[in-house]
């Protein structure tokens, strides 16, 4: 158990970023989900929304350090590449 005064608030601050980047980290894993889902399901246009969406909260866990900015870049760069597979050939006349 914390005796200092200082020690105590840490251990506040402690639980209170905890529960901050468990619910960051839980929006941008939920939001990678949906992109793999929509690639599943082969929906090109509903994949690129997500991603969208993936990117930003996979950023923002990256700027408050739930992610790792190294894992919170490879897993854009995965996400990209499996959106990009998706991508309707161009037609020509």
């Amino acid at each position: 158990m914390a005796q200092r005064l200082s020690a105590k608030k840490d251990v506040r601050r402690r639980k209170k970023r905890t529960l901050q980047n468990k619910s960051v980290k839980s929006a941008a894993r939920t939001q990678v989900k949906k992109v793999l889902g929509a690639v599943s399901a082969k929906d090109y246009e509903s994949a690129l929304r997500e991603l969208s969406l993936a990117y930003k909260k996979v950023d923002k866990a990256a700027k408050i350090r739930a992610f790792h900015p190294n894992k919170a870049s490879r897993l854009k760069s995965r996400l990209a590449k499996k959106v990009a597979a998706l991508k309707p050939a161009p037609t020509t006349l």
